[in-house]
């Protein structure tokens, strides 16, 4: 398998010599240590990150101690357990970073969930459910998460457990597990929604949202971001999603002119550009949501594997009027880039290897660990700047008069005509 940038990031700052990127880890430290009064949680806290960022063979509490030099692992576990910080102000520190390294124009924020295996019925939120981490229902607990991603990189920046209603139903199992009283049942789009809303009030510059069917096909998600916040989106959907009446599949299979794929890059992958075949539509303005002069067009989209054109996955979008495909496939290719910064923030930052199982220390540690992820982008992003001269712009858009009806997004190359109304 290719070598991804945090992995090479994360061999590059253990093999540096002493210094060369410790400062920079250090004006990270600085800008969290107000976060913790006292000074030994601020040391517990730095040691801890530093033994995420270093080789240690698993990241758990008797390992990350032994290469701090701590002679058990108490200090770090009460860091995580009862020592007095909060750990959503953290969070707000990491967004600022984030935004001060990574930021730019470009900005794309993705929200998916991954799973995190494990044993017993005492950590917070576990239970047996689907877990697509595993691709199958495990005894797991779930973790919604977003993250931000530019032309510079791409990090975690939020983080929320999922409580599924065998725990939120109960409320002595929730005290045990020191869950918060005021935290109620709520679904993952919602804790999604809210992850959007804290980013869209954050340093962070986005414009655009993308997700995956499971958060793309609810109606209400998608009318957030629109009426809400006011952002673009680029959401996938099964193929059973409803676009004003049939279902996006049979509407793309029965109305899709030949000429209307296009074979366009998802964006750069490991080993080149990911390229498919995609097909895309305006659809009617609704002129009761937008008015006789909209400034947004909705459109239903297709990508086709290049190899089996039967592989296809179906996408709704809400753009600026003068948006092109090309556009929405990229925005839509951002998708994979939370997937990577799950695989990075595991093998590299120990993501998903705790020990604990209480609410507060889950929180904790994920975002201890979102620190240590985050800083290893940033690394990144700077080596690329130092070695190269810039190749990446903001995305720009082209001209494109809105219609009032659906209008195929024709092949350049094979038609004269760039749209036409059917």
């Amino acid at each position: 398998m290719p070598v991804s940038w945090c992995e090479q990031s994360f061999d590059m700052f253990n093999d540096a010599p002493v210094n060369v990127w410790d400062r920079e880890l250090e004006e990270l430290f600085l800008r969290t240590g107000s976060r913790f009064t006292r000074i030994e949680p601020r040391r517990r806290m730095r040691d801890y990150v530093r033994g995420l960022l270093a080789p240690v063979g698993r990241k758990n509490g008797w390992q990350l101690a032994e290469w701090a030099g701590h002679a058990t692992p108490d200090g770090l576990q009460y860091l995580l357990s009862r020592s007095r910080w909060d750990a959503d102000r953290v969070r707000d520190d990491l967004q600022q970073y984030v935004a001060d390294q990574l930021g730019y124009d470009d900005g794309v924020l993705i929200v998916d969930d991954t799973g995190f295996i494990k044993k017993g019925t005492t950590s917070a939120g576990v239970q047996r459910q689907y877990s697509g981490t595993a691709g199958r229902t495990e005894n797991c607990q779930i973790g919604v998460f977003a993250a931000y991603a530019t032309s510079r990189g791409h990090a975690l920046v939020d983080r929320d457990l999922y409580l599924p209603r065998s725990w939120t139903d109960d409320r002595d199992r929730c005290q045990a597990a020191h869950i918060p009283d005021d935290r109620t049942f709520a679904t993952k789009n919602a804790l999604a929604q809210d992850m959007i809303r804290r980013a869209h009030a954050s340093p962070l510059r986005f414009r655009w949202v993308t997700a995956d069917a499971a958060y793309g096909q609810d109606s209400r998600f998608r009318r957030f971001l629109e009426d809400d916040l006011k952002l673009h989106y680029v959401v996938a959907v099964p193929k059973s999603q409803q676009v004003h009446g049939p279902r996006i599949e049979d509407r793309i299979r029965r109305e899709a002119p030949p000429e209307a794929w296009q074979r366009l890059s998802a964006g750069p992958g490991a080993k080149g550009e990911r390229c498919y075949d995609w097909a895309g539509a305006l659809l009617p303005v609704v002129e009761e949501r937008d008015g006789d002069k909209p400034t947004r067009r909705r459109w239903m989209l297709a990508r086709r594997s290049i190899t089996d054109p039967e592989d296809i996955a179906y996408f709704l979008a809400s753009a600026p009027l003068d948006a092109t495909l090309a556009d929405l496939a990229r925005i839509a290719g951002c998708r994979w880039k939370i997937e990577e910064c799950f695989q990075s923030a595991k093998n590299e930052c120990g993501l998903d290897e705790y020990e604990v199982r209480r609410y507060t220390g889950w929180y904790r540690h994920i975002t201890l660990a979102m620190l240590a992820h985050a800083f290893l982008a940033a690394v990144a992003a700077q080596e690329r700047e130092r070695g190269a001269p810039a190749t990446t712009r903001p995305i720009s858009w082209t001209s494109h008069r809105p219609r009032s009806a659906v209008s195929w997004q024709l092949n350049p190359r094979t038609t004269p005509h760039a749209t036409t109304t059917r």
